[in-house]
């Protein structure tokens, strides 16, 4: 079974997801900062819930904490706040998804499986993308970009590198900004698709001297569009 864990006070949460997940995963439940920042640190789980709230910190520097250590570990932020701000303060902080209390439980179970499934097969494709240019590891979340005749590390931060991740999934296809705003930030968050844009610009300006090989395509989005896949 898979392994997942929810840090949440509240003891309504807990039963709600436990019959949620109960005929696929197992579930830990950690209802403070402290016990969730020792067991993030030491056990690796296939998900984590994590709310923004807790009686002894703020569930935000557990996203820091689990990226960390356990960097391909996807996590949903699951929450009373239901604001615009909220929501994009969670996706920019990596989250793979924003669930907003209450919650229909079947709704929750159908994210989740889904989640889990694009990480089965993230798992079972290669660890490693490999160009001339760019090689990427999906597990360390490495990323090296070809400079003066070698290769050196570049520091992305956890959207960052999975926007990156997106782009090299689909190398030489055109992805609209409609596209990547559904990937990256979920199609329930409104953020205007020209704010893909400043993401990019800034991926673009850590990747140089590459950062030509993610191409503007006018009026619609992007291409990758990498060297000889190694």
């Amino acid at each position: 079974m898979k392994k997942i864990i929810l840090v949440d006070d509240s003891k309504e949460i807990f039963t709600l997801v436990e019959q949620s997940v109960k005929f696929f995963a197992h579930l830990t439940w950690a209802s403070d900062f402290t016990s969730a920042r020792g067991l993030l640190e030491n056990h690796e789980y296939d998900l984590a819930l994590l709310d923004l709230e807790l009686p002894d910190g703020n569930g935000m520097d557990l996203c820091l904490v689990l990226q960390k250590n356990f960097p391909l570990t996807p996590f949903f932020i699951i929450t009373s706040h239901s604001q615009l701000s909220e929501k994009v303060l969670g996706f920019s902080a990596g989250a793979d998804d924003y669930i907003v209390k209450p919650f229909e439980p079947l709704e929750l179970r159908a994210r989740i499986e889904s989640r889990l499934k694009k990480v089965e097969f993230i798992k079972e494709s290669a660890n490693n993308l490999v160009w001339e240019e760019i090689q990427i590891d999906k597990l360390s979340q490495e990323v090296l970009v070809l400079g003066s005749g070698a290769y050196e590390p570049i520091s992305l931060t956890a959207l960052e590198f999975k926007m990156l991740l997106y782009f090299a999934s689909r190398h030489n296809q055109v992805i609209s900004r409609d596209e990547i705003l559904n990937e990256i930030w979920g199609d329930d968050i409104h953020v205007y698709p020209r704010s893909v844009d400043t993401h990019v610009s800034k991926l673009r300006k850590k990747m140089t001297p590459v950062s030509h090989i993610i191409e503007s395509i006018h009026g619609v989005g992007y291409k990758f569009i990498p060297t000889g896949q190694k």
